[in-house]
């Protein structure tokens, strides 16, 4: 009988680290651009950032496309982790080649902690949610839990306790959208982004990620017009289930993730603390609704970093809640679209 092929450690490395790859596309990214690729060179990983997949209009930046690949460098580094290995990362390595986001050595083996199963676990699970929440509330051990999930990773979150600055946000927000869906070239965008139903495309926010229509909140945080009139869309709930006592469906926990600086590392650190929120959260069944129109005008952004932020940056806007529909899918590029074996 032939003699089994027995696994060298190079082989082992190799698909260990096609497997951490694997659960890192399953992160979350601006319009699902997926603005990433990966390769991989011995016990290395690195992650770039994809600069033709940036909003030009919306992000000339490119902030959300790096807070886009900080969530995927989490689930790299999570994936990793629960394989049994340490990654040891190096942001920005290499200040000649900005798109080189981060290095990422397969450390020492060791089993991987309960903390890093349950989290890893949520990968396949977690979803963006773009409508309305139940009126569950979110226990206070469970939001503690989750600020201290962005503490961890270099984030923190502002709560809009008060109902004023709840409100103040919903209203910026609102005022950012009225701006933006006005303005062609954002529009633009967006319709390319947001592809008709029956596409084969494997990015994007497709038809079956958004509600045809969504439950208004009080105070209302509007979401993109991804359907651009067509109707495209799933059928949501006709109603959430519980609301205020005038009947309105409420908007959940409304948070912003922000950091101490503004700069690249900074953003890449936001989009880690994101992604160990959002997994955190949906462990204890919350899904989050990002709200970036206003932080895509700069003048807007500035207001509610003075207002709202102190001396930290916003990055995002989120609420969190149980979402009202669980029918909500996305879709990801294989992974051999986005990872080079390099030599």
């Amino acid at each position: 009988m032939p003699t089994p092929h027995k696994t060298s450690p190079a082989e082992q490395r190799a698909e260990d680290a096609r497997r951490a790859v694997e659960d890192a596309i399953w992160a979350p990214s601006v319009h699902n651009t997926q603005p990433w690729r990966f390769g991989v060179r011995g016990s290395r990983i690195s992650l770039r950032a994809d600069a033709d997949r940036r909003l030009d209009v919306a992000d000339p930046d490119g902030r959300e496309m790096i807070i886009s690949c900080g969530a995927a460098l989490y689930n790299l580094r999570l994936g990793l982790r629960a394989l049994g290995h340490e990654p040891e990362v190096t942001l920005l390595p290499d200040p000649d080649r900005p798109h080189l986001l981060a290095d990422v050595e397969i450390g020492r083996s060791g089993p991987a902690d309960e903390h890093t199963r349950r989290l890893h676990a949520q990968v396949p699970h977690r979803r963006s949610h773009r409508g309305a929440f139940h009126a569950e509330p979110m226990p206070a051990a469970v939001l503690s839990a989750i600020r201290q999930e962005a503490e961890r990773e270099g984030g923190r979150l502002i709560q809009a306790v008060d109902a004023h600055v709840a409100g103040a946000l919903a209203a910026l927000t609102d005022a950012a959208e009225h701006i933006q869906r006005r303005t062609p070239a954002y529009a633009s965008e967006v319709a390319r982004w947001a592809p008709s139903p029956g596409t084969r495309r494997k990015d994007g926010v497709q038809h079956a990620a958004y509600p045809k229509q969504t439950n208004r909140t009080e105070p209302h945080f509007p979401g993109r017009d991804f359907a651009r009139g067509q109707g495209w869309g799933i059928q949501s709930p006709p109603d959430a289930e519980g609301a205020r006592e005038d009947g309105m469906p409420l908007p959940g926990v409304v948070v912003l993730l922000v950091s101490a600086g503004d700069t690249p590392a900074d953003w890449l650190r936001a989009g880690q603390a994101l992604q160990a929120v959002l997994l955190r959260a949906t462990e204890h069944g919350f899904s989050a609704a990002y709200h970036t129109q206003a932080l895509q005008v700069p003048e807007l952004r500035a207001f509610i970093r003075t207002h709202f932020c102190g001396d930290a940056y916003p990055q995002l806007l989120l609420r969190l809640g149980v979402p009202d529909m669980q029918e909500l899918t996305s879709v990801r590029r294989p992974v051999q679209d986005v990872l080079t074996e390099e030599t």
